[in-house]
């Protein structure tokens, strides 16, 4: 594996990475429809395209998390 110098503030940042408050709110809703069982078609999709997108950057925030020596959430 090739490594690339990074700085730590960089490291610190791409750790704090979230989604955007309003994909997080549409993801919100999209599970509460979910959970309910009244999601269209279209809805199941976007559900799995928005789970897929927080599921990759929670990866990448561990990643850096650990590169960083820190715990998530601040533990």
């Amino acid at each position: 594996m090739d490594t690339v110098p990074a700085s730590v503030e960089w490291i610190k940042t791409v750790g704090e990475l979230k989604l955007p408050v309003k994909a997080d709110q549409r993801l919100q809703k999209l599970m509460d429809r979910n959970n309910e069982g009244q999601l269209t078609e279209v809805e199941l999709a976007d559900l799995e395209y928005f789970l897929e997108w927080s599921e990759q950057l929670s990866l990448v925030r561990a990643e850096a998390l650990h590169l960083s020596g820190q715990m998530p959430n601040g533990q």
